[in-house]
C-alpha cells in the first residue's frame, strides 16, 4: 500500500466552529487574548482535540459575503474572527463535556474576555470531505496546512429531501466542477449540527441552526476574493436551483498572522 493510501487512525469526527466579534476599540486586546491564552486554554489543551486554526474577515472580505437575512450573523459586518478546531472521531461526548466544564472554569478564574460577542459558536459532525488531489492534503491536516483562503458555505436541507441527497449533489456535481476552476477549492469538508450542551457558558448565543443545517469549509490555495464573482458569488443560486436545499450564507476568510496585530485595523 502506498504511503498516501494508508488509513491513518487520526481522523476528524467533530469540529468546533466559533465566530466572534470584538467590541469596537477592543480589536487588538481581543486578538492578543485569544492568541496568547484562549486559543490554547479554551480547547487545544483538552482531550481528543488535535488541531486548530484562526481566520479573519477584513472589511474587503465582508463586503463579498452573501447579504440575505441569515441566522449566521446579525448583520454582514459582524463575525470578524473565526476559530476552527478538530476533535477526534467518536469522542464527541467526552470532549464536549470537558470543553464545557473547562470554559466554565476559565470564567471562574477571570480568564475570559468580556468585550466580545459570540456570533455563531456551534459543534458540527463531519459527514464527508473531498480533496482535489487524491494524494494531497487530507481534511485531517487542513488546519495545520496553512491554506491562505477559506470559504464557509451554510445551507438547510429543503423539506422532503435529505442530507444524503444534498451530500450526493455536492460530491458528484458541484465539488468536481468547482475544483476544476481556478477559483475553486483544494479541499472541502461538510458537517451537520451537534446541539450545544444545556450548561454551555451563558455568553455563547444559542444558534438557530437546526438538524437540517449543513456547514461546509472550503479550503483554498489562494486568496478567497480571487475569482469570487464567477465562483462563490454564484453558489447560493446554484444550491437553490438544485431544489434540494436552501442557501443560508457564504463568506470568505483569510488566515490570521499569529503573533501580530495584523488586520485588527481592517475589520470595519
Amino acid at each position: 500500500m502506498a504511503q498516501s493510501e494508508k488509513d491513518y487512525p487520526i481522523k476528524v469526527g467533530t469540529f468546533l466552529f466559533t465566530m466572534v466579534e470584538p467590541h469596537p476599540g477592543h480589536e487588538v486586546a481581543y486578538n492578543r487574548w485569544y492568541e496568547h491564552d484562549h486559543f490554547f486554554s479554551g480547547c487545544l489543551v483538552g482531550p481528543n482535540v488535535f488541531a486548530g486554526d484562526r481566520f479573519v474577515a477584513t472589511r474587503r472580505l465582508k463586503d463579498l459575503r452573501s447579504t440575505d437575512d441569515t441566522d449566521m450573523t446579525p448583520d454582514p459586518l459582524t463575525g470578524s474572527y473565526l476559530a476552527v478546531y478538530w476533535w477526534l472521531k467518536d469522542t464527541d461526548d467526552e470532549t464536549n463535556r470537558w470543553n464545557v466544564d473547562n470554559v466554565n472554569w476559565l470564567h471562574t478564574q477571570g480568564r475570559m474576555y468580556a468585550e466580545r460577542d459570540h456570533i455563531h459558536t456551534l459543534l458540527y459532525s463531519m459527514r464527508w470531505s473531498e480533496q482535489k488531489d487524491p494524494a494531497g492534503c487530507t481534511i485531517d491536516l487542513a488546519l495545520d496546512h496553512g491554506y491562505p483562503g477559506l470559504v464557509v458555505v451554510a445551507g438547510d436541507v429543503a423539506e422532503g429531501h435529505t442530507h444524503d441527497e444534498v451530500d450526493a449533489w455536492f460530491r458528484e456535481q458541484w465539488v468536481p466542477d468547482a475544483m476544476a476552476q481556478p477559483w475553486g477549492p483544494e479541499l472541502v469538508g461538510s458537517g451537520t449540527v451537534i446541539p450545544l450542551a444545556d450548561d454551555a457558558p451563558a455568553d455563547v448565543v444559542r444558534p438557530k441552526a437546526g438538524p437540517n443545517r449543513f456547514l461546509q469549509l472550503h479550503f483554498l490555495d489562494h486568496d478567497a476574493a480571487e475569482g469570487w464573482e464567477e465562483g462563490y458569488a454564484r453558489i447560493g443560486e446554484q444550491i437553490e436551483a438544485s431544489g434540494l436545499a436552501h442557501h443560508v450564507w457564504t463568506a470568505p476568510w483569510q488566515q490570521t498572522n499569529f503573533g501580530t496585530d495584523d488586520f485588527t485595523d481592517q475589520l470595519r
